[in-house]
């Protein structure tokens, strides 16, 4: 097993995975947040804007949506934001996985929007609140923390997705797993245990701060 921490940069190819899962959630979380305002908004129009959006991205392969990223954006439009083409490719599976998951967050902030009583929404609109005001002052906050255990679960799936890039050439941990095997086939077994615990010492305490956060913070009715 040292051989192999010796020999690949195992540490560094999990570091890309946690840049992914960190730039992705946080591009993911606030495209969510704008969908799910068209899909709760008062005006028809946003509301199929806003499912949309989620049914066309919920039910696209994400494999497609990053290689389209690369062909489509990089290779034949020429959108590149540095000359290197590693970190093109990087900074576009990061908006792939944003755009994708995004869909994701949207449906678990409207699963927490439905746990809001009708009555609460009726009583901000007496108060004489506009609609952003009863969004952002009763609705968001208590969606949220209504949500928690879904957004967790949905980052989850975020950072196991992340392997998708490697599809694109972008050196997580994957992809790496991919080039051990092919050059140490007689460190099968070890190659995948060492992939395995990695994703688990990295996803398991995001399930159990969810899971902490939800018993502390949601909302009991």
């Amino acid at each position: 097993m040292g051989d192999l921490f010796a020999a690949y940069p195992i540490f560094g190819a999990f570091g890309v995975t946690l840049l992914l899962t960190f730039f992705s959630a946080i591009g993911a979380t606030i495209l969510g947040v704008v969908v799910v305002i068209l899909r709760v908004s008062p005006v028809p129009l946003l509301q199929k804007l806003g499912a949309l959006y989620v049914n066309i991205w919920r039910n696209t392969p994400l494999t497609l949506i990053i290689i389209a990223a690369n062909i489509v954006m990089i290779v034949n439009l020429g959108f590149s934001f540095s000359e290197s083409f590693s970190r093109d490719n990087l900074i576009w599976a990061v908006i792939a996985l944003s755009v994708y998951h995004a869909a994701f967050v949207c449906e678990a902030l409207r699963s927490g929007v439905n746990t809001v009583p009708a009555g609460q929404a009726e009583a901000a609109r007496s108060l004489g609140l506009t609609f952003s005001q009863s969004l952002t002052l009763v609705l968001l906050p208590q969606a949220i923390r209504g949500a928690i255990t879904p957004l967790g679960n949905t980052l989850i799936a975020l950072t196991k997705n992340t392997t998708v890039a490697t599809a694109i050439g972008v050196a997580e941990i994957s992809g790496l797993q991919k080039t051990m095997m092919e050059d140490r086939p007689d460190l099968f077994v070890v190659i995948v245990l060492i992939v395995a615990v990695g994703f688990v010492v990295i996803t398991l305490p995001m399930g159990l701060l969810t899971s902490h956060l939800s018993a502390r913070l949601g909302v009991r009715r």
